[in-house]
């Protein structure tokens, strides 16, 4: 078998924790560099990008993987954004543990917008958790009324 992580200074096992805290946690690199010198391991920030950049395709694959799916209690966010100096609505949908289930990133915002956004996140999260794709057409055309 091939060891992907040959010619590194570093061992695998802080490679892949380093990559680890930036998708577990949504971490900057910078970040990531602090806690690992808590840790008295000295990184720099420039080598935990090419970490993320060469591992962190194939990591965020077996995370996906193992993820055994949101919980129970969904957050519904909105947050008015300027991006290129004009206002969008992003809406977010989190679980119980801070989980970002679905972001949607809309320029306007009125009840059809709104409407998209559930119907989307219905769609997405909660006919995932049914059997039978009857009961998902079922609540997706309760939730247009």
């Amino acid at each position: 078998m091939k060891n992907i992580y040959k010619c590194h200074r570093f061992p695998p096992s802080i490679i892949q924790h380093a990559v680890w805290l930036y998708y577990r946690f949504n971490l900057s690199i910078r970040d990531v560099e602090d806690l690992l010198a808590e840790r008295n391991i000295s990184v720099s920030y420039e080598a935990i990008r090419l970490w993320i950049n060469k591992f962190g395709h194939d990591f965020t694959k077996r995370m996906r993987r193992r993820h055994t799916g949101f919980g129970d209690t969904y957050f519904l966010d909105e947050v008015l954004v300027k991006i290129r100096g004009k206002i969008h609505y992003l809406w977010r949908a989190v679980d119980q543990d801070g989980e970002v289930v679905d972001i949607y990133l809309q320029k306007r915002r009125d009840a059809t917008a709104a409407k998209r956004f559930f119907q989307r996140f219905l769609n997405s999260v909660v006919c995932q958790e049914k059997s039978s794709q009857t009961n998902c057409a079922a609540m997706a055309s309760r939730s247009e009324h």
